[in-house]
């Protein structure tokens, strides 16, 4: 009998695919973070990833490494909410 209890990556897992999928040579400026959460999915209950993939996206944004967009602006990562958008810093 399989076990059906889900195995979450872990939050450097999320990090490692965000920054993949940004860093892409053929990446668009930005990507979505549902991108980033189906990358990460080992089944099709991606959607219970996106609290993890927003979690990693606002520390990588605190450190520089990331810049979180809103409406094509970017944002504080401390504050935003709704629809948001991932992309490397200028300059890569």
């Amino acid at each position: 009998m399989m076990n059906d209890k889900p195995v979450y990556p872990s939050e450097e897992a999320a990090e490692a695919a965000i920054l993949a999928l940004a860093g892409r040579p053929d990446a668009p400026k930005t990507i979505a973070p549902e991108e980033a959460a189906r990358a990460l999915a080992s089944n099709a209950d991606w959607q219970n990833l996106l609290p993890l993939v927003r979690r990693a996206a606002v520390r990588l944004a605190q450190s520089g490494r990331l810049v979180i967009y809103r409406k094509g602006k970017p944002v504080d990562p401390a504050d935003f909410r709704g629809v948001y958008r991932l992309g490397l810093p200028p300059g890569g």
